[in-house]
């Protein structure tokens, strides 16, 4: 939450002549109801089986496409299996300070409804052992803007031998 991943997946698929999916944006869709809702109709378990839902959906698309995974989205041992198959892995990693600022009092976010700043280091706590488990490419994003990180993917990935086609 807050590093960037749909405005960065957005522009990198724009870059890369590709097809984006978000995976809240597909949860919803689905659901037809917002990220909040779901959570206060089916709590964090319904949640989570609708994004593993959508995670196996767009990597099964035909076309070549980025996926601006949910943040939660490593929770679950069979998605981190999926995304380590379905390489390359881009991790925005920011710093729970900077994630806190940019998203305020956390309104709209079913985990940060309390205490955004303490909820977003015990995350990171939690998750970020998660997100190194599957990261091909680890990309720190706190001072950068999103054609910066962008830039930096492209490098990374052409470094990693990934072709562009």
């Amino acid at each position: 939450m807050g590093a960037g991943k749909t405005t960065i997946g957005r522009a990198l698929a724009s870059n890369r002549n590709w097809e984006f999916s978000d995976s809240d944006a597909q949860v919803e869709a689905r659901a037809g109801r917002t990220v909040a809702d779901i959570w206060a109709a089916e709590g964090e378990k319904g949640f989570r089986t609708l994004e593993s839902t959508a995670l196996r959906e767009a990597l099964a698309a035909e076309e070549p496409a980025v996926i601006a995974a949910a943040g939660g989205t490593v929770l679950d041992p069979s998605n981190r299996a999926l995304l380590r198959r379905h390489q390359p892995v881009v991790w925005l990693r920011a710093d729970p300070t900077t994630l806190a600022q940019r998203l305020g009092d956390g309104t709209g976010r079913p985990l940060l409804a309390d205490e955004p700043a303490a909820a977003l280091k015990a995350l990171a706590a939690e998750r970020e052992p998660l997100y190194a488990e599957v990261a091909d490419v680890t990309i720190d994003v706190d001072f950068l803007g999103p054609q910066k990180v962008v830039e930096l993917i492209e490098v990374a990935l052409r470094d990693d031998g990934e072709d562009d086609s």
